[in-house]
């Protein structure tokens, strides 16, 4: 890990372009360990490209990397991100009172599948705040006044400034207004109980047994000044029948949303999505 860099790219599609990226990272001595790409249309679409590579002493070399690459990416028009494998994304887990979304994220990091620092827990609730402090992770209780929601996330944002590289809503059972997305453009990420666009707003799980469905699943999107609009990361289902009830429901539900969220994450702090309008190209 202390030896692999990643680059994401987006640009106009055009002949050459994997060609001269492969260049590149050959001329700097660099091997390719894994290479995806995508475009929307091969005659004038976007192209979608991740490049991960091995590089020795390539932190010494990061600043370098960058500055040689800039004039190939603007050759191509591209926008283009360099990061290093080693360097962790910092995490703000924001949660309410149920507790299954977050167990799940600290598993994954505790097993190793997800490679990232839990910088602090933040909650309107106290519930969990004993889970928190057995994981040694800080736990901040930020309450919510539903007629003044920007006071609280003043404090959220003054919290995680310079701290926080992406922001987690494991159920965190309060809607985020646009001024709290600004500061984090595609890096709140949200777990909604339901499969989006069905059963949107409040009680899904209700409203899935009163239709009497057949599928009940879980949707993992990048948080938008669109409530529950944003673009869609991942998603999960399953079958059910008329012999589940509703809190059979619940708790099939809460499973995916668990599995769901947490391959989102992971994802994203692997570098393996580029946001395209109101889509996401998910390199998994």
């Amino acid at each position: 890990m202390n030896e692999i860099g990643r680059i994401l790219i987006s640009c106009q599609d055009r002949p050459g372009i994997v060609a001269a990226v492969s260049k590149f990272l050959y001329e700097q001595g660099a091997n390719i360990v894994h290479s995806d790409q995508h475009t929307s249309d091969p005659t004038g679409g976007t192209f979608f490209m991740r490049v991960e590579f091995q590089l020795s002493d390539i932190t010494d070399k990061e600043e370098k990397l960058k500055s040689l690459f800039t004039p190939l990416g603007d050759h191509f028009g591209m926008a283009w991100n360099l990061s290093l494998a080693s360097r962790k994304k910092r995490i703000a887990i924001f949660v309410s009172k149920a507790e299954h979304a977050l167990r799940e994220l600290l598993w994954r990091k505790h097993s190793g599948d997800l490679s990232a620092d839990i910088a602090m827990i933040v909650s309107n609730h106290p519930d969990l705040e004993n889970l928190a402090a057995r994981e040694e992770i800080p736990f901040h209780l930020i309450s919510v006044d539903k007629n003044d929601k920007q006071k609280a996330e003043e404090r959220q944002i003054a919290l995680m400034s310079g701290k926080v590289d992406l922001v987690v809503l494991a159920r965190y059972m309060q809607i985020v207004t646009p001024y709290f997305i600004k500061h984090y453009p595609n890096k709140v990420i949200n777990i909604h109980h339901s499969f989006l666009p069905a059963f949107v707003g409040a009680n899904p799980y209700l409203q899935a047994y009163e239709r009497g469905v057949k599928l009940i699943g879980a949707t993992a999107h990048y948080a938008t000044e669109d409530l529950d609009a944003g673009p869609i990361i991942d998603q999960g289902v399953e079958r059910v029948d008329h012999r589940q009830g509703l809190d059979a429901l619940k708790r099939i539900g809460q499973y995916i949303e668990r599995m769901v969220l947490a391959r989102a994450v992971i994802w994203h702090v692997e570098d393996r999505i580029l946001v395209y309008g109101n889509k996401t190209i998910v390199f998994n």
